[in-house]
Formats: C-alpha cells, sequence, structure tokens
C-alpha cells in the first residue's frame, strides 16, 4: 500500500502499523492450498518533516503466516514475523494471527504481536496491535493498536471508522480517532484514512496495495 500522511512526529520513532489494516478474512484452506502473496507500500508527507517510504510483504499458506517490514517500527529499521493463521465461522467468520518479530536498525528487540478480525455481513471489526520490546533501552518500550470497524455495502466500496493508540507522534493525545473511505478493483485497493479532523494533529493517511496467490 502507498500512504501519505501528514502529522507533526515528536520522537525519531515512528508507530507499529501492522499492514494492510483493510481486515484479511481467511477461508479455511483445502490441502493444496496456494501461497498468497501481498505487497504493500506506505509513503508519508509529514508536516513539517521529510518524507519517508515504509514497505510491508506478507506471505501465507495454510496456518503459516510471514512477514517483513522496513521503516516501520521506526526510521531505518527493519522487523521479521511469523504467525500461525487461525480461522472458522460461516455467518460469523472469526481470523485470529498470533505472531512475533525480530526488530533490528535503529531499534532492536523482539516484538510480540496479533491480528485479528470478526466479519458479519457488510460488517468486520479488525484489531492489529503488537508491543516492542526494546532490547537496549526500556524507555524504547511502546505499544501500538490500531482498531477499525468497516461497512462494505459493495463489492468494490468500503467505509468506517478507525482508532490509532500510539506515543510516535506529538499529539494532542496518544488516541487518535478518524474515519476511512476505500476502494478496490480486482486484487489492488486504495484507501484514505482521515485522523483528527479539524485540529492541529490531524494526519492523512493514502494506501495502495495489492495482493496475489501463487499455486504448487
Amino acid at each position: 500500500m502507498l500512504c501519505f500522511q501528514v502529522s507533526a512526529c515528536g520522537q525519531a520513532q515512528i508507530p507499529a502499523k501492522p499492514q494492510p489494516h483493510s481486515p484479511i478474512i481467511r477461508p479455511s484452506a483445502p490441502d493444496k492450498a496456494p501461497w498468497d502473496f501481498s505487497v504493500t507500500v506506505d509513503g508519508y508527507l509529514i508536516e513539517g518533516e521529510d518524507g519517508y517510504a515504509q514497505p510491508t510483504f506478507t506471505a501465507d499458506h495454510k496456518w503459516l503466516h510471514l512477514e517483513a517490514r522496513y521503516n516501520y517500527e521506526n526510521f531505518h529499521t527493519g522487523s521479521i514475523w511469523g504467525g500461525y493463521n487461525f480461522s472458522w465461522g460461516r455467518n460469523w467468520q472469526f481470523s485470529v494471527t498470533p505472531m512475533v518479530g525480530g526488530v533490528f536498525g535503529r531499534t532492536n528487540g523482539i516484538a510480540p504481536g496479533c491480528e485479528a478480525s470478526l466479519a458479519w455481513k457488510i460488517l468486520t471489526f479488525s484489531l492489529d496491535n503488537e508491543y516492542v520490546f526494546d532490547t537496549t533501552s526500556k524507555s524504547g518500550n511502546f505499544y501500538y493498536a490500531w482498531p477499525q470497524l468497516t461497512v462494505q455495502p459493495l463489492k468494490w466500496f468500503n467505509f468506517g471508522g478507525v482508532v490509532q493508540h500510539t506515543k510516535a507522534f506529538q499529539t494532542d493525545t496518544n488516541v487518535q480517532r478518524g474515519f476511512f473511505v476505500g476502494f478496490q478493483h480486482k486484487a489492488v485497493e486504495f484507501t484514505t484514512y482521515v485522523f483528527e479532523p479539524g485540529s492541529s494533529s490531524t494526519s492523512v493517511v493514502l494506501e495502495l496495495g495489492a495482493s496475489f496467490s501463487k499455486s504448487h
């Protein structure tokens, strides 16, 4: 996904923001399930600061979830993740992926996290969160959460509300609330997020992402 964010940074550290935000419900995999891949590039435009890019790559096969990020937990910092996919339900669809990551670069540490979602008809509630244990300084520890409620009335269109909990941006509050509008065409998605609209800490995030599958 390609993201552009307008906000003020109070620290070098940027928030952990599991990607993609658009909830993914993984159905039970058949015996010969393909590999599912997604590529995301988040580009940030920050008020009064230089912009930067944040790429993310994911790969899923049956229960296995793999993920790699850069400029995610911090600037000039990479992270590699492994997790286990659980999903069940028909009318109510549940999906949970507990995972753990190694963080290296400007920040070094270990980060347990979880991505979860619950879908019913056109509604999906999803939660991405993680806690980074900085192995060089306890002051570098932080928690990030991104709960989101999505309404998808059409196959190609969705909207909803979102909250992020972070300590990375110097805002009036470490909890930012906002809304989003998204569009999908085949395997490509584009979403615009607006946090704290009308305030001095308004953030705008534009996301562009693509996904594809590959059989054995």
